[in-house]
């Protein structure tokens, strides 16, 4: 099964200047991006079956992924100019 590529610029290509922006300059948007990055990673070793993990926890972990991207994209809208 072919894996989709879930990082933020993939995601967002339109706040791609912006996540660029905010990473440099904002402490709170860089801790949520690399957390951001690192669960994803964690998620497509899991969807490859490099992590043996149960379905309920790759569901878990896709479900903060997407809150940690809400939460993200909050942050980007009330940057935009």
């Amino acid at each position: 099964m072919a894996v989709e590529h879930h990082d933020l610029v993939h995601e967002l290509p339109e706040y791609k200047d912006q996540i660029h922006a905010l990473k440099t300059s904002d402490s709170h948007f860089r801790k949520l991006f690399d957390e951001y990055h690192e669960l994803t990673k964690e998620i497509e070793n899991m969807e490859n079956e490099v992590t043996p993990t149960s379905t309920e926890e790759e569901e878990s972990a896709k479900l903060k992924r997407l809150h940690l991207k809400d939460e993200m994209v909050t942050l980007l809208k009330q940057t935009q100019g």
